[in-house]
């Protein structure tokens, strides 16, 4: 566990320890979310999740940042267990803030002494933002330099992946199509990793078996059909760290920017969700049983649960997603430990009986 000098949130009123030990193994599939280094919140959730011995992790489907903890997790576990899974996600976490400290894109000591940790006011965040809309990374970095490829292969050994028993989906967009490609474990590769976390303004398209692709969040973000088709789990936690509601009106260019980012890379989610909603709505109100068609079956037994973000992580700004220091990394893991401590206790009984997010009200197309 890290010392961040972050207090715990007390322990769960609602299901005690021995109660949560004594029960009968549930599986649940892990739907994550992109978001850069806000996927640290993620990694404090899986953290907590991992800590109850009566979760088991069937498969996870996961984008961009998603993605990377979800490769991180299904090494770390078949490697040692649980406890492995808890060390490897440490460890990329760890990586991925020392090569932060050679990054260009720092707080300045104003932005240190106030306690502000986006990177609005880093003159070479300024600058790359933009170069990014004159320039493309073709132009920029004809070497395709990304130091998350010497990270993953460090912490990752995808032969590993390959005979997990926590069924990965991995989502790209490939660019010529615009439609969504899983990657299974046994087609996972750094590569296509990198894919899930293309973003076109920043990194050239990975090319893979003769098709480019950008970042997944274009086309499922994450992607839930492959986890509601191939896994015998019931349950999906889906952890969000996209934001499907903010205050105000954008009003600055990258304000702007940022919002059609966040809206785009929830579409396709709440899409999918909405769709669900309808599924279940129409054979309810036709007086239909589920069991009577094999393929909705699937789709209206799942029990869907969520994660969000907190207010304090709604309000920071995109360019945070690009703060990769330590200090950062540990606030949001320790975010992510206790919201998942504050679902366990009010949730926690309802996983593997009922869902715990109302699709239905996706049915007036928002998303509360």
């Amino acid at each position: 566990m890290l010392n961040t000098g972050v207090p715990m949130p007390p322990e769960p009123h609602s299901m005690s320890r021995s109660a949560r030990s004594d029960r009968e193994p549930v599986p649940i599939d892990l739907a994550l979310q992109g978001g850069g280094a806000h996927g640290a919140f993620t990694w404090g959730v899986i953290e907590r999740i991992l800590e109850e011995p009566w979760i088991s992790v069937s498969s996870i489907t996961g984008t961009s940042a998603g993605a990377m903890n979800a490769v991180v997790l299904a090494h770390g576990y078949a490697v040692g267990g649980r406890e492995g899974a808890k060390v490897a996600l440490e460890t990329f976490w760890q990586e991925v803030s020392k090569a932060a400290r050679f990054s260009p894109f720092q707080r300045t000591a104003f932005d240190v002494i106030t306690g502000n940790w986006s990177l609005d006011n880093s003159p070479a965040y300024l600058f790359f933002d933009l170069i990014s809309r004159l320039f493309s990374p073709y132009e920029v970095n004809p070497g395709n330099i990304n130091p998350l490829r010497d990270i993953l292969e460090e912490c990752v050994d995808f032969d590993v992946v390959k005979r997990s028993p926590i069924k990965l989906f991995i989502n790209a967009t490939n660019v010529r199509t615009g439609l969504p490609r899983v990657f299974r474990n046994a087609d996972l590769t750094a590569n296509a990793v990198l894919a899930s976390a293309c973003l076109p303004m920043m990194h050239q398209a990975i090319e893979i078996d003769g098709d480019p692709y950008w970042d997944g969040g274009f086309s499922g973000n994450p992607l839930l059909t492959p986890a509601v088709r191939e896994s015998p789990a019931r349950d999906i936690l889906l952890v969000q760290v996209n934001p499907v509601e903010r205050p105000g009106v954008p009003r600055t260019a990258r304000e702007i920017l940022n919002r059609m980012n966040e809206i785009s890379f929830n579409s396709s989610l709440k899409k999918e969700l909405r769709a669900m909603a309808v599924l279940k709505k129409m054979l309810s109100d036709n007086g239909v049983e589920p069991a009577q068609i094999p393929w909705a079956k699937e789709w209206t037994s799942m029990r869907l649960h969520r994660i969000a973000t907190p207010p304090t992580m709604v309000e920071m700004s995109a360019s945070s997603k690009m703060n990769g220091e330590w200090g950062f990394l540990s606030m949001l893991h320790q975010e992510g430990r206790a919201a998942a401590d504050e679902f366990l206790a009010r949730h926690g009984v309802d996983i593997g009986t009922r869902e715990t997010f109302e699709i239905e009200s996706l049915l007036d197309t928002l998303l509360q």
